[in-house]
């Protein structure tokens, strides 16, 4: 009985764990999104250069598609 709830003590610790590391990925990569600090981040490109300089910053991965099938979150 003591090893099941080790057991399950340490699986949450992970859990919250990889929580955090996602959280920490996904705000660097909104922070240093080029969009964020644009008046007209929803507006077409006007040039090449602009997609250029918009993809320029860290952009997510999707999961593969076993990670997806596990629950996986993408970015």
């Amino acid at each position: 009985m003591n090893t099941n709830f080790l057991t399950r003590f340490v699986r949450s610790v992970t859990d919250i764990v990889a929580e955090c590391n996602y959280a920490q990925r996904r705000m660097l990569v909104l922070r240093t999104n080029p969009d964020a600090y644009r008046a007209g981040a929803g507006q077409a490109l006007d040039d090449y250069a602009e997609f250029l300089f918009r993809t320029s910053s860290a952009l997510p991965h999707e999961p593969t598609a076993d990670g997806r099938a596990r629950g996986r979150p993408v970015g």
